[in-house]
């Protein structure tokens, strides 16, 4: 397999709502504005929101996730409003094993943008991206079996419920054993 570094392909693609995006330098003041508005409902679900974090450190945290985009280490994506550019949430390719090819998509939306079927237009414009651009031959999407909403977007977009891993991490915001659904999609 070629280098991955040395691959060419999209930075970004549209929706018929939304314009996604790699991380750019400057969009740390707008991630920054999503998370604090959000805080609430990512803490009970995402490992980075149980720690406050600076604007700061939000903006180094966006100009890392630039440059493992750039290294293809990590595909973090932005989503924006493809009308307004407000940013709604970020998306992403994670967990990446080129050999495969294959990806795990990540995802989180703005709390006060939810219930707009925004997440579900990202994930399958990301997948068909990953399909089509990167060659994937395998699409995960995994997430706690008690996010009823997080586990909403691969079951309406035809991921495939592979099993559910049994006391397999501990609650992001406590020490209870969670459940870890496992979907896919593979070619």
């Amino acid at each position: 397999m070629q280098n991955p570094i040395l691959s060419d392909f999209s930075t970004e693609f549209y929706t018929d709502r939304l314009y996604i995006r790699m991380p750019k330098p400057g969009d740390g003041k707008a991630v920054y504005a999503a998370i604090q508005a959000s805080k609430v409902e990512l803490k009970k679900w995402l490992p980075f929101a149980q720690k406050d974090q600076t604007a700061e450190e939000v903006e180094a945290n966006v100009r890392e996730a630039h440059a493992a985009f750039l290294k293809r280490t990590d595909l973090r994506m932005h989503i924006f409003h493809r009308e307004t550019g407000e940013l709604l949430g970020l998306t992403g390719l994670h967990r990446i094993d080129w050999d495969v090819p294959k990806f795990e998509i990540g995802y989180w939306l703005d709390s006060r943008k939810t219930g707009q079927g925004y997440i579900t237009e990202a994930v399958e414009g990301l997948t068909k991206f990953a399909f089509s651009e990167l060659g994937a031959n395998r699409i995960e999407v995994q997430c706690d079996a008690k996010n009823v909403r997080s586990r909403a977007i691969p079951a309406r977009l035809g991921f495939t419920l592979e099993g559910v891993h049994c006391n397999d991490s501990v609650a992001v915001d406590g020490d209870e054993l969670r459940d870890t659904c496992i979907f896919a999609k593979v070619r």
